[in-house]
């Protein structure tokens, strides 16, 4: 790879989401941060995750247009909000709200380890 291509905004951009979805086991990027989510969508993934119990990273694409164009790229997923679990991409607030109703969330968080049994 070429010193032109690693410095690239698309590279840099891989990289951090890259370390921010190996450094934190559940990271949301979503618009808004999870005091103050800015659209709908961000806001029922919070909500889902708040009533869990799960500790998660907020990350705002808002802040960069870099970052919220290549946190698509970075997953092939279209939409914003995207919840990585253990560093395995999840799926956007539609997914978590179906996962949530059909009780399939709450045992892929415990299993991954990031969510006590209970």
């Amino acid at each position: 790879m070429s010193e032109a291509i690693s410095d690239s905004p698309e590279a840099t951009v891989h990289a951090f989401i890259s370390r921010t979805v190996a450094e934190h086991p559940v990271v949301l990027f979503m618009k808004g941060v999870p005091d103050q989510p800015r659209c709908g969508f961000s806001s029922l993934v919070v909500q889902v995750l708040d009533h869990l119990g799960v500790d998660f990273v907020g990350v705002d694409v808002l802040q960069d247009e870099a970052l919220r164009q290549g946190v698509k790229a970075f997953s092939d997923w279209p939409t914003i909000p995207q919840l990585y679990v253990a560093g395995e991409f999840i799926g956007g607030s539609d997914i978590v709200r179906e996962m949530f109703q059909s009780g399939e969330l709450k045992p892929l968080l415990v299993e991954k380890g990031v969510l006590a049994a209970s």
